[in-house]
């Protein structure tokens, strides 16, 4: 299936030069799932919701500064290499060529609604984000938009005391915000202003009652619910009941989901690819590849390769997090690492997923171990 029925000409644009401010209005009034940003005529990039919290609120910077440079799209693309271009850009939108000249877009929506009925073999825990970033009521504005940032996420569940959920803060809650606090204060210097906003408590942000799913509810029926409600993601909770949070699932886990090789060969996605400034995304498989090799037992179906940039330098060469997540038939393992540059922090972190893939395999020798000696326990 291609996206030469799911690609539309329907789009806005604005220019690189453009100020926040004004792109932020158009979130605000438009709705889109993200921008074309255009530099003298030419396609330059794209901008999502995500990428104005990233900015750190400053109205008065142009749209280049936050702008990701989202590869191009053929208008013939297969619709699974379009999910992995989206999911390793980070952005719900990618624009579409015919020939040499930008025809327009293709969402993260289009190609869900495309695949909806397909998506009833599939269950929630199958494809859940279990490891869930959260905040409470009393953390701060400012803190909720550090935690989104540096853990490349776009919601937060928020929970109380005891850690049950009781609502959720996504960077469309803190977007909306800025605009109507925008409109309210009028033109002028609004730093003071701003600065408060970043002091207020997330409670007075989140939106409450929050829209959940369960574990065994099918990915269709969690992904129309998405659809029927415009938003991008479901706090998955054991039962309607029980508000304790086991994990998150996003409009992201099901385009990487549709990206799954049907022979169960193991797949590799890389998030901000815009990062790999030292190493080349195929030294990234064959490095995954060769520790998967090295333990045949454990199939790897699926790898999850994320870079974060950090704000420290060495000579020029930026501080790099890079977390792998291995997704096998003995469950997940994970390594996460830190270098000066994607190269190193690549090593760093494979070094530390093959010593958890040598733990978990380890743990798995002893289960069958005690469970050999029961056995022959259970003869005499």
């Amino acid at each position: 299936m291609d996206i030469s029925d799911i690609a539309t000409q329907e789009y806005i644009e604005v220019d690189a030069g453009e100020r926040l401010g004004k792109v932020r209005s158009i979130f605000d009034r438009e709705n889109p799932k993200g921008l074309i940003v255009t530099e003298d005529g030419e396609y330059a990039g794209v901008i999502g919701e995500r990428d104005l919290v990233r900015s750190r609120i400053e109205d008065g910077t142009k749209a280049s500064v936050v702008m990701k440079s989202a590869p191009r799209v053929d208008r013939h693309e297969d619709v699974r290499e379009v999910a992995r271009v989206l999911v390793e850009g980070g952005t719900k939108v990618a624009p579409v060529y015919e020939g040499e000249n930008l025809w327009g877009i293709v969402t993260a929506d289009a190609i869900l609604e495309a695949v909806l009925d397909s998506l009833d073999a599939l269950t929630v825990e199958q494809i859940q984000t279990e490891d869930v970033v959260t905040v409470t009521e009393d953390d701060h504005i400012g803190q909720a938009i550090n935690r989104l940032r540096e853990n490349g996420v776009s919601r937060l569940p928020v929970v109380d005391d005891d850690d049950s959920l009781v609502g959720v803060l996504t960077t469309h809650d803190i977007v909306d915000f800025v605009v109507r606090d925008a409109d309210r204060q009028g033109r002028g210097d609004r730093r003071g202003d701003l600065d408060r906003m970043l002091d207020l408590p997330v409670y007075d942000l989140m939106s409450s009652p929050v829209v959940t799913t369960t574990e065994d509810e099918t990915v269709e029926d969690a992904v129309r619910r998405m659809l029927d409600n415009d938003i991008s993601g479901l706090v998955v909770t054991p039962s309607e009941d029980d508000e304790t949070i086991t994990g998150v699932l996003t409009k992201t886990d099901v385009l990487r989901a549709l990206t799954f090789t049907e022979e169960g060969q193991m797949d590799v996605q890389i998030t901000n690819v815009a990062l790999l400034d030292t190493i080349s995304r195929e030294e990234i498989v064959e490095g995954i590849t060769s520790i998967a090799d090295k333990y045949q037992e454990m199939q790897v179906h699926h790898a999850h390769v994320r870079f974060h940039e950090h704000k420290e330098k060495l000579r020029g060469t930026p501080l790099i997090q890079c977390q792998i997540r291995l997704r096998t038939n003995r469950g997940q393992v994970a390594g996460t690492g830190e270098g000066y540059g994607a190269d190193h922090a690549f090593h760093v972190a494979a070094d530390t997923l093959e010593r958890n893939v040598l733990e978990l395999k380890g743990l798995i020798a002893d289960e069958q171990y005690r469970g050999q000696l029961l056995r022959k326990l259970g003869e005499l």
